[in-house]
């Protein structure tokens, strides 16, 4: 195993720990794009599934989109070779997301949108506790910067989600893993990557844009991308402006003066000595 190798799954390891995504008897939906990501993700689940002391079974699971020309076949083809049981879900929203976005628009919301409806029911057929995905800290940063300068919002990406209706659990294993990290193990594992003709034919997104932006931040300053992660666990909710974590704030003094009273009240507990 080599150096890099062994951080990302040390990275995987430390989110597994910290955030539950890893439990006993997990039935884990992993979803395979074929992009990089989800090649490395598959490669580091299996190693730490491997690793547990609990059973944890992982079903790799491809969404084919009707992407005219895009070769399923490879993807599907490597997961053969790799011993593993995999599903292929085949639902034609590619032309519906292109009619339905309006001129200008980004794809990815609708598209996203979609494929999370299709992967929740998916994973309630094939009976999986939890859906994994491969996003990493570059994605939850730039997730947050586009909710703070387009959407007016606080808010990135969890690393265990419960869905709406609770029927789901998203994860995300490499959500302490740089990109460049990932990229990088994807090249020395020679990962038949394959493209998304979807998102890349579209110039100006975004999502690009703050991609831009981050990496030349963080050109001046290499301390950027660690920074602007360590900031989604270091929240002081005293210094925002939300009147909802305001409230949660007060009733949570007023408890801990109940409390206070409480213990007062009661005096020393039995046994106690009282000098």
């Amino acid at each position: 195993m080599s150096r890099l190798e062994a951080r990302l799954l040390r990275k995987t390891a430390l989110a597994s720990r910290d955030f539950g995504l890893l439990e006993p008897n997990d039935r884990i939906m992993v979803g395979m794009s074929g992009g990089k990501d989800s090649y490395v993700m598959l490669h580091l689940l299996r190693i730490l599934a491997a690793r547990m002391p609990f059973k944890v079974e992982l079903i790799p699971t491809h969404l084919d989109q009707g992407q005219p020309g895009f070769p399923t076949e490879i993807l599907t083809n490597w997961m053969a070779q790799q011993g593993l049981e995999h599903h292929v879900i085949r639902e034609h929203t590619y032309e519906i997301v292109k009619a339905k976005t309006p001129e200008g628009k980004a794809y990815c919301s609708m598209c996203s949108r979609m494929r999370r409806g299709i992967l929740y029911t998916s994973a309630q057929r094939l009976r999986c506790t939890k859906i994994a995905l491969g996003h990493h800290r570059d994605d939850a940063i730039e997730t947050l910067m586009l909710n703070l300068l387009y959407a007016g919002q606080i808010k990135a990406m969890p690393p265990r989600l419960v869905s709406d209706d609770g029927r789901n659990i998203v994860i995300r294993p490499m959500i302490n893993c740089a990109e460049a990290d990932i990229a990088q193990l994807a090249s020395e594992m020679d990962f038949p990557i394959l493209p998304c003709t979807l998102c890349s034919s579209q110039p100006d997104l975004k999502r690009a844009k703050i991609k831009a932006l981050i990496t030349e931040l963080h050109e001046d300053n290499p301390n950027v991308r660690g920074s602007m992660y360590a900031a989604l666990s270091n929240v002081v909710p005293s210094h925002l402006m939300d009147e909802k974590i305001k409230g949660l704030m007060r009733e949570a003094d007023l408890r801990a003066d109940d409390d206070s009273l409480t213990t007062l009240e009661e005096g020393p507990s039995a046994g106690s000595c009282s000098l």
